[in-house]
């Protein structure tokens, strides 16, 4: 079933601008699919290649103007899916902007650290950059219902949203075990980033059992027996790859509030519960409140980022173990979350409410989550 993607529209909107399309994201979620879609509703002629074939990374590889505009043809819409294993892409790309202009080039990377570093520098001023993720809690209300999502949600924060297995949801442990086994680390591997797998496999490990909580990076390296500028290289890696994402702490007026800690969280909860090995139903787990805090966090990300809202995300911490799970800075205006699966009473710290007292507070569980995945509250 085609599911509607949010960042759909934003990438429609930016066609034939004069300017190229990057859109970045992990493997297996849905890139190729998008990309199909949007050149199945331009009337435009339309060429879509693959970077992984190597005819393809051959012919695109240190090009001439002249070749490139013969290789095109008359097509106006130009998609290079996988861009990231083409030499020089970013070059490539620049002397389509500069040279052809009346094509719109779109390409798409599973490896954003690579296919950024290749074009950051080669396309500044001449690009749009988007970002694709897992499906998300909103794009499966649009297509489903909210009563039906809310119906399947302890499935979704053990599962995750994959496209595949969603699509998919009897096949759904074997595929989360593939995703998060070989296609995973494949670029990282590929790209030559890393040359101890075992020990990617060890922090990730480490990461998902301790969603939710600070973490260190000498700790993580203390348990995997790393170093601990080893453990942020990789945590680097993973991060750019889209395979998980850090909020950094707030600070700003308590003396005692931790300034330069971290919280990691994955991008896909199915995904962290493939790592750990563990898809056990709500009910049987003892995770059950870091499942939905990432559940939470992740969702919410997903939300403001396809989006477009312009918001800063952060934890909040003290010295004294005082903490406030997720805190959102827009405009300078800040609101703060608390997320609790189970019903029951919250207070707020005294502390933070004294240093911060034009913050707005709010609560998050299971029986107004739909408000803040669906809406900028």
């Amino acid at each position: 079933m085609m599911i509607d993607r949010i960042i759909e529209k934003a990438i429609l909107d930016k066609l034939f601008k004069g300017k190229a399309i990057l859109i970045f994201g992990a493997r297996q979620v849905g890139k190729t699919t998008l990309i199909n879609k949007i050149a199945g509703e331009i009337n435009e002629q339309t060429l879509v290649l693959n970077g992984d074939e190597p005819d393809v990374r051959e012919l695109l590889s240190n090009a001439t103007s002249r070749k490139l505009k013969a290789y095109f043809g008359n097509n106006k819409l130009v998609i290079i899916d996988e861009a990231q294993g083409i030499k020089d892409i970013g070059i490539t790309l620049k002397l389509i902007s500069d040279q052809l202009k009346d094509i719109q080039i779109v390409a798409t990377g599973s490896s954003a650290f690579e296919l950024a570093d290749k074009t950051a520098e080669s396309l500044t001023g001449r690009k749009y950059e988007f970002k694709l993720y897992p499906f998300s809690f909103g794009e499966l209300v649009a297509q489903y219902g909210l009563l039906e999502e809310k119906r399947v949600l302890e499935h979704r924060m053990i599962f995750g949203y994959y496209p595949e297995i969603v699509n998919n949801e009897i096949l759904a442990k074997e595929h989360l075990k593939l995703i998060a086994g070989s296609y995973l680390y494949k670029d990282i591997l590929m790209l030559g980033k890393i040359n101890k797998t075992f020990l990617l496999e060890k922090i990730l490990r480490a990461l998902a059992l301790q969603v939710g909580n600070e973490i260190s990076f000498n700790e993580i390296g203390n348990m995997v027996q790393a170093k601990g500028e080893t453990v942020e290289k990789y945590i680097d890696l993973l991060e750019k790859a889209y395979i998980i994402f850090r909020l950094p702490a707030f600070s700003r007026n308590v003396r005692n509030e931790i300034k330069k800690g971290k919280k990691i969280y994955f991008c896909d909860n199915g995904i962290r519960n493939a790592i750990i090995g563990s898809f056990n139903p709500i009910e049987k787990r003892t995770d059950t409140g870091a499942l939905w805090e990432n559940f939470v966090v992740s969702e919410r990300m997903k939300f403001l980022r396809h989006s477009g809202i312009d918001t800063t995300m952060y934890f909040w911490r003290t010295t004294q173990q005082q903490e406030i799970d997720l805190i959102e800075e827009a405009e300078s205006m800040l609101s703060a979350y608390e997320i609790k699966w189970q019903k029951r009473k919250v207070r707020f710290s005294r502390t933070f409410l004294n240093a911060y007292p034009d913050c707005k507070m709010h609560i998050i569980m299971k029986d107004n989550v739909e408000d803040f995945l669906l809406f900028n509250t």
